[in-house]
């Protein structure tokens, strides 16, 4: 990829990042569907640092539902301009930024792109639960979910990574 080709890529993970900062005093809720599947939906605002050279922010206000298999994400300002809308199911994976639409070959490759980092999404579903899925290169922190925070931190590959996700717990 081009230097020119990666602006706009830059641009919307930096956008993003700015938005961080602002949204770390908002409120979030995890809701149980009532469909009895093993879905899950969470809202809340999340932040991601990626210690690069430079180093990049990530932050907005998240609606998650699903699971790690088929879900839908949905990145939104403090004012409520949707940022980027990420949806996967088997067979598909991909990322509406309000610009244009992108497919990817897995739910891994199309966190990666919207955020600037892999994040485990099979692990981050069990972290939300609790769960202590281990991950290579991935600690952890579950000690606070019952206030309503989560933080994961990836030591390797570089760059090291920390993600921190804060919502209410219904």
């Amino acid at each position: 990829m081009t230097d020119a080709a990666a602006q706009p890529s830059r641009r919307f993970a930096l956008t993003l990042g700015g938005v961080a900062m602002l949204v770390m005093s908002g409120c979030a809720t995890v809701k149980n569907p009532s469909n009895g599947s093993d879905a899950q939906a969470w809202t809340g605002r999340m932040s991601l640092r990626i210690e690069s050279e430079p180093e990049q922010t990530f932050s907005a206000l998240f609606e998650l539902r699903g699971t790690a298999e088929s879900g839908e994400l949905t990145l939104t300002s403090p004012i409520g301009s949707t940022l980027a809308a990420l949806h996967w199911a088997p067979g598909e994976a991909v990322l509406n930024d309000g610009s244009r639409t992108r497919r990817f070959d897995s739910v891994d490759q199309l966190i990666q792109a919207a955020t600037g980092a892999a994040i485990p999404v099979g692990a981050l579903f069990g972290w939300l639960v609790g769960q202590d899925a281990q991950v290579s290169g991935w600690r952890a922190e579950l000690g606070q979910l019952a206030q309503g925070r989560l933080q994961a931190r990836r030591e390797a590959p570089l760059p090291r990574a920390d993600l921190r996700v804060v919502f209410e717990r219904a």
